[in-house]
Order: structure tokens, then C-alpha cells, then sequence
């Protein structure tokens, strides 16, 4: 799934959590990790929203089955293959704009969105899904107020998941310690400790950006989301 080009507004974060189980909340403190794994291997994006969305699809009644009649005008326009997508905590969402506009105007990887433009009055699991599969990469923007959010938490943890379980998504998830207040390595979950953080401060930052952002890499996920998008749509038609 991929985004329309039209542009949406900003939708506030901080009704996240209200569709989401916060009873299996994560504990991101680096002594827990391996003793709490939350059997994370039994996670899977795609069966999380198609599990949200069969629940609400049972209780929406005849409400939901005459507005599944009609087509909605962002899904009717072309749907885009982003670069990438920033996931980010609520009061980061001026941070995550810079470093959107810094990715596209300073080193041309456009499109490019962040979680907070994804559109409003969806689900927003639905909004996670088509955010980390319908992009190339997805950029963990780890500030001090990452962390703080169970949100960002169950984001974080699907993401890597994701990518873990779907090959051409391997190296797809990107940690970045932006400029304004960066997570500390010291305070960064295991789990992202064993990934190669983009660290905007470092001397290396440009040479890193070149090396992940690749066309290639970018061309053959497009080709396989266009793949899978087209065989879901046959397969619904049938």
C-alpha cells in the first residue's frame, strides 16, 4: 500500500494508543530486553491490522458494509511507493519535518513522509502498515521523547519485526539520532543498539546517507509492493 499524492494534514498522535493493547507494554530499559521479548516472533504487521480490522468490521454492522460500497477519494487517486517514512514520538513532529526536508531538499530522496501526515480518521495500525510497507525504509527517529511513548514503542518494535520477517524489507529500519535532542546510546534499547544508527552530529552523516538511501534497493521494493498491490486487488475482484 502506498500514499496518495495529495497532501493531508497533520493528524495528532496522541490518540494512538487508544488503538492499541497497551496490557503487553514494552519495558525499553536495556536490563529487561532479553528477560521480556514480548514473543515478538509471533508478531506479525499485516496479521495485527487484519485481526483490528476484523474486530471492528464484526461490530460496524450494516453501517460499514454500505461505506465499503463506495470507493474513498484518497484511495481513488494513484498511490505513491515512498522512500521512506519517519516514525516519531507526538512532540516531535517539528524535528521530524526537518529532517524530512533535510533528506529531500539537501540530498534528493523524495517522497519522503512522516507518521504525523499520514491520513486522519483511519485506524491508525492501518496507518502503520501502510507506512512501513508502502516506503522503502523506515527511519526511527530516536530523541528523548521516543522512548517515553508506548506507541512508539509498539511502533518500533513492529517495524523491526517486519523486516525481520519480510526479506526484501532486511536492512529496511533505520535508526537516527537527529541533532535536537538525541537519545544517548547508553539509553537506546538492545534491540536498536545492534543496528548502525544514521548520527546526524557525526562527520560520517552524508557518506551514510549516500551508502543506505540506494536507488537500486528502492527500485526493487517498488517492484514487489506493485506486485502485491495488483495481486490483492485480483484476488478482490474474484
Amino acid at each position: 500500500m502506498g500514499i496518495g499524492k495529495s497532501k493531508v494534514d497533520i493528524c495528532p498522535l496522541s490518540l494512538s494508543c487508544h488503538n492499541v493493547d497497551t496490557s503487553h507494554s514494552v519495558d525499553t530499559s536495556q536490563g529487561h530486553h532479553e528477560s521480556n521479548p514480548m514473543k515478538l516472533k509471533d508478531i506479525s504487521l499485516g496479521d495485527v491490522v487484519e485481526h483490528n480490522n476484523t474486530t471492528e468490521d464484526l461490530t460496524g454492522g450494516q453501517e460499514g458494509a454500505q461505506a465499503g460500497e463506495e470507493i474513498p477519494e484518497e484511495e481513488a487517486e494513484e498511490e505513491v511507493f515512498l522512500k521512506f517514512v519517519i516514525l516519531h514520538a507526538e512532540d516531535d513532529t517539528d524535528e521530524a519535518l526537518r529532517v524530512q526536508n533535510l533528506l529531500q531538499n539537501d540530498f534528493g530522496i523524495k517522497p519522503g513522509i512522516i507518521f504525523a501526515e499520514m491520513p486522519c480518521g483511519r485506524q491508525h495500525l492501518q496507518n502503520l502498515d501502510d507506512a512501513v510497507n508502502g516506503s522503502a525504509w523506515t527511519i526511527l527517529l530516536l530523541t528523548e521523547n521516543f522512548l517515553r511513548d508506548t506507541w512508539c514503542n509498539f511502533q518500533f518494535y513492529t517495524s523491526l519485526m517486519n523486516s525481520v520477517n519480510r526479506q526484501h524489507k532486511y536492512n529496511s529500519v533505520i535508526p537516527m539520532r537527529p541533532l535536537n535532542s538525541p537519545l544517548p546510546r547508553e539509553r537506546t534499547p538492545f534491540a536498536l543498539q545492534t543496528i548502525n544508527a544514521l548520527e546526524e552530529e557525526s562527520r560520517g552523516f552524508s557518506t551514510q546517507v549516500v551508502r543506505i538511501f540506494q536507488e537500486s534497493v528502492y527500485k526493487t521494493q517498488q517492484t514487489i509492493w506493485r506486485e502485491t498491490r495488483n495481486l490483492a486487488q485480483r484476488q478482490f475482484i474474484a
